[in-house]
């Protein structure tokens, strides 16, 4: 059985593309050794606010485990708690060129216009690239916008074996299934973003199941009155791959069941199976969020588990390079 290897951080809010797009196939895909960890180490490249910081990622813990991770067959842990990810991001970043990093596309995005920038945000890869050699992961189910992270993971990993021998698993990204993109509702040509200009278009999983409604209402469609996809209908098209990725069931399906009928028809069935889909998770994340102390024991034994999979691996690398090994 592969090892997977995902990571997300906590860095707001969790809104639906969060939860079709990653989170809710955690749960879907879990698998004994498949390990999942919220990096708040990645989170702090950007000014945070501590408290604010802190509840986020119990926040966000409460969402994975209320869509139905076991933290009995799944490693789910905060980055943080396992010290073996700093240590050997610095390993790496000493096997890394100052070019590579400097070709890395997110990094230019996200520096662009800005007088100064941290170093953390311009090492960034390399502390990604330690999340997933620590825990030998095979899988490392990423979007485009990552993949030229997962292409740098494997030429240090590389570099690294051929110069003290075998020790990195050399991953392979994993792209997500068709249709786990979940688009903006009010302008369905961008994804669903927490940073979008307006909250408008964007579906929150701690709003109100009459917001979520009033959102889908509001959504933006077509000209014309027909339901059905096509480049021609983006707006409709968006309503439909979202209705089809909460229901489970087929586009050409969907249209058979709407043709003919009007779009305010439609976008009622929209709204009602988004808040369907969503309350099991709602309550169950109502339920957790209670009860931080169960959450940060959760997250401690998670880390138990993560830790004894990366000393393994740092035991190694320590070794190897030719650090003593501590007294």
């Amino acid at each position: 059985m592969p090892r997977v290897f995902s990571g997300i951080q906590p860095t707001g809010d969790v809104h639906l593309g969060n939860w079709i797009g990653a989170i809710s196939r955690w749960a879907a895909d879990q698998e004994d050794g498949h390990v999942f960890c919220i990096v708040d180490l990645h989170a702090i490249t950007i000014p945070k606010d501590p408290e604010h910081l802190r509840t986020k990622t119990r926040d966000l813990a409460a969402w994975i485990l209320a869509a139905g991770l076991d933290p009995e067959v799944a490693t789910l842990f905060v980055q943080s708690h396992v010290r073996e990810h700093s240590e050997l991001a610095w390993v790496l970043s000493c096997s890394t060129q100052m070019g590579e990093l400097n070709r890395m596309v997110q990094f230019k995005e996200k520096s662009a216009g800005k007088e100064s920038v941290s170093a953390g945000l311009f090492t960034y890869p390399v502390l990604q690239a330690a999340d997933i050699l620590l825990y030998q992961a095979d899988e490392v189910p990423v979007g485009e916008d990552q993949r030229q992270h997962i292409e740098l993971t494997r030429d240090v990993a590389q570099r690294f074996n051929g110069r003290f021998g075998d020790t990195f698993t050399l991953p392979k990204a994993t792209m997500p299934r068709a249709g786990a993109r979940v688009m903006d509702l009010q302008q369905p040509a961008n994804k669903m973003s927490k940073s979008a200009e307006s909250d408008a278009g964007t579906i929150m999983l701690d709003e109100t199941e009459k917001k979520t409604a009033k959102k889908v209402m509001r959504a933006v469609t077509d000209s014309g009155s027909e339901v059905r996809a096509g480049e021609d209908k983006p707006g409709v098209t968006n309503l439909l791959d979202l209705l089809s990725a909460v229901t489970g069931r087929e586009i050409p399906d969907l249209e058979a069941d709407f043709e003919g009928k009007m779009y305010g028809d439609f976008k009622k069935a929209v709204a009602e199976g988004v808040n369907e889909f969503l309350r099991p998770a709602r309550e169950r994340h109502a339920e957790l969020s209670k009860d931080p102390a169960e959450l940060d024991r959760l997250l401690a034994i998670g880390a138990d588990r993560a830790r004894n999979i990366a000393e393994t691996t740092m035991d190694t690398v320590r070794d190897r390079v030719g650090f003593l090994p501590p007294a």
